[in-house]
């Protein structure tokens, strides 16, 4: 909604924008009104802080009814998307860049929208994610004329409230629920708009506290309580104690042709989260049905390989592979995300193993080594 009483003609052309993008697509509608549409001078053209949205009035004068509306969605969509938070060390400028791209590509795919004056786009590249046109950018030293530089990150300018990455996380894991639950409702209008889903996957928030897992069994003491050292917790320190220390993460991803795409953007969403829980972590990823692909060497800011599989389901292979790698002198530890339906191996390996359950997969209790937790529906 517009957030200020200023400038009339500017609130009714955005209001206007917003209904129609309700006719259009309920999806980008539900995201949009969890946005604060802020006029302001204080900026050339269009900018976000990651939760609100400000736009020059008179620079909005100057568009026609298509290129506002495109506008409009084309910072509701880098809010929405976590642009802000995800670019985390990466250089601004070709974030930005690579943002604007992915984005351009989703409004030129809305009918009745333009994307904004002197925007970039590279049809080329509009289907990657973020993260993959980021690197292309800087690998292949590809050069653009960006005029809108729009991605407000903190201490950068003084654009309303300042948002953690944490809180930007929530906020928007429960704005793209709501959307996600309205679009598939309104059958007409269909589901997901194309191009959407395979960012949904790099901005879904994790389910799990992966720093508390991680802790619980990377470090136990004689004086453990339910996994904690009681000397810690009391002082809340209990969580950095591994900040100096070297993890080693064994993960498998379950590809088998029991898995859908929701359960791998579960999956991935989890993975995620175990890249980012501790900065010493290594991380080694495998995908796997009835056998083992990888490993991949994984860090925060890695661009996941392509899922590979679709045959049958066997865990036998992972801990087959993992057992010859596995470092006696290293604090080890095997992440399975599955759906638990297959073929398990005899023999309990050497490594604490923690099994990650789609909802509605095989019951917990049998699972026969390690512990299993289950994901909840989304």
């Amino acid at each position: 909604m517009v957030n200020s009483p200023i400038d009339l003609p500017f609130q009714r052309r955005i209001t206007a924008a917003v209904l129609k993008l309700q006719t259009r697509s309920p999806f980008f509608a539900t995201l949009a009104l969890f946005t604060h549409i802020h006029p302001t001078e204080t900026i050339d053209r269009a900018a976000t802080n990651g939760r609100d949205i400000f736009i020059n009035p008179k620079f909005a004068q100057t568009l026609s009814t298509p290129a506002l509306d495109g506008l409009l969605l084309h910072e509701v969509l880098h809010a929405a998307l976590l642009h802000i938070p995800r670019r985390q060390t990466r250089d601004r400028l070709p974030w930005n860049i690579a943002a604007d791209i992915v984005v351009n590509g989703m409004v030129a795919q809305q009918e009745g929208m333009e994307v904004p004056p002197g925007a970039i786009q590279d049809k080329s590249l509009e289907h990657l994610s973020v993260e993959e046109v980021y690197e292309l950018i800087q690998k292949e030293n590809r050069v653009y004329s960006c005029e809108l530089v729009d991605l407000v990150g903190s201490g950068e300018a003084a654009l309303g409230s300042e948002y953690s990455q944490s809180e930007l996380e929530t906020y928007w894991r429960d704005a793209m629920h709501q959307a996600i639950a309205i679009a598939r409702s309104t059958r007409s209008q269909g589901s997901v708009p194309t191009g959407f889903e395979r960012e949904i996957g790099n901005l879904t928030h994790p389910q799990l506290d992966w720093r508390s897992y991680l802790w619980r069994y990377l470090v136990r003491t004689p004086t453990d309580f339910s996994g904690f050292d009681r000397r810690f917790v009391g002082r809340k320190l209990y969580l950095e104690t591994l900040e100096g220390e070297s993890v080693r993460v064994y993960v498998a991803i379950d590809t088998s042709g029991s898995i859908g795409d929701q359960e791998l953007r579960l999956f991935t969403s989890e993975l995620s989260g175990i890249l980012r829980s501790y900065p010493h972590l290594e991380c080694e990823l495998y995908y796997a049905d009835a056998a083992v692909y990888g490993p991949y060497e994984l860090q925060v800011d890695s661009v996941l390989p392509r899922a590979v599989g679709g045959g049958g389901t066997s865990f036998v292979p992972f801990f087959e592979t993992v057992q010859h790698r596995h470092d006696s002198y290293q604090t080890e530890l095997c992440v399975y995300l599955t759906d638990g339906y297959g073929t398990f191996p005899q023999d309990a390996p050497r490594l604490p193993v923690l099994w990650v359950v789609t909802p509605g997969g095989l019951d917990l209790k049998n699972f026969p080594f390690g512990e299993a937790v289950r994901l909840f529906s989304v």
